[in-house]
Order: structure tokens, then C-alpha cells, then sequence
């Protein structure tokens, strides 16, 4: 999906936030995960998504997708700035990490995930914790931290039961 679709999903959910305030959602690749710069909230989520080599072509699916969001609150703008990380093809040697693609049904439960931890973080209510999981991809191999980028940054969460460790 392309990255105005994100921005339109999130533009239709963020209307749900407090009234008067305009929010806005960016892709920027410079986010460090668990660095928020001061002022800043993070909150990061796994989904699903597919890839494909730029090398060779090759696509495989992976359910250990993750994707950090970090949201400021000022005056009456609200910003949120996304990094989606990569993964490499284990096929081919020195091959480029590849951005996601991921299904317009974990957008738009990323999003509604999303909207919700911004109204606990940058409004302080009181919502329950419970999160819409992503919806999983059929995937025959297992995770290889050799090839994925949040594995080398230590954020990926190789265990789905430790999902619960990022709702941060």
C-alpha cells in the first residue's frame, strides 16, 4: 500500500481525537526505537507483511514485522512519525533490506491500535489495554534475525507472546 493510504487510514481514524486538534502521520526512517526525543511518546507494534528482493525477485511473508510509531502532542497539532523495518533476502548474497508491504487490513488495525495509544499517552485516558492483534500471514519458515533489521537494532519480538511488551 502506498504511504497516502496510510495517511488517508490515519486521517479518518485521528477524527476520533479530541476536537480542534489536527493530527498528521509521516514516514521517517531516522526514528530510533526506544529514543524518543524529549516531548515525544513511542509506541511500538509487530504486524504482518510481505517483502520481495529488488535482488532477485523472490517474496516471502513474515509475521515479525515492526513498526515504531512516536507522537507529540503540541499546543493543538499532533505529529506522528513511522518507521517500518526491513528485512533482507536470505537467498541472495549482500542483498538489499527491503520496506515491508503490508496488508491493508494490519494498516488499518495499526491504525485503530494506534489512535487508541495516542489517547492514553497524549490525552491521559483511561482505556482498557487490549489491542487488536494483526492478522497473520502463512508463513512456512521461521524468523531469521540474521536478515531482519529490528532483530539487529534488538526491538524485534521474535515471540508472539511477548506482544504485550511493546504496548509501551
Amino acid at each position: 500500500m502506498a504511504q497516502t493510504d496510510w495517511t488517508t487510514i490515519f486521517g479518518d481514524k485521528a477524527t476520533d481525537l479530541e476536537q480542534g486538534d489536527s493530527w498528521h502521520l509521516e514516514f521517517d526512517d531516522s526514528v530510533e526505537p526506544k529514543s524518543p526525543k524529549p516531548g515525544w511518546k513511542e509506541y511500538i507494534r509487530n504486524t504482518g507483511a510481505r517483502f520481495r528482493c529488488s535482488k532477485c525477485g523472490r517474496s516471502w511473508p513474515s509475521n515479525r514485522v515492526m513498526v515504531v510509531f512516536h507522537m507529540r502532542l503540541t499546543g493543538r497539532q499532533g505529529v506522528v512519525k513511522v518507521r517500518r523495518f526491513r528485512q533482507n533476502c536470505k537467498k541472495c548474497a549482500s542483498a538489499p533490506m527491503q520496506k515491508p508491504k503490508i496488508l491493508p487490513e494490519n494498516i488499518d488495525i495499526l491504525m485503530d491500535n494506534l489512535v487508541k495509544k495516542i489517547r492514553i499517552k497524549c490525552y491521559g485516558e483511561r482505556l482498557d489495554g487490549v489491542f487488536r492483534p494483526p492478522q497473520n500471514l502463512d508463513v512456512k519458515s521461521p524468523h531469521e534475525p540474521a536478515h531482519c533489521e529490528a532483530c539487529k537494532l534488538g526491538i524485534c519480538e521474535r515471540n508472539a507472546a511477548s506482544n504485550k511488551s511493546f504496548n509501551l
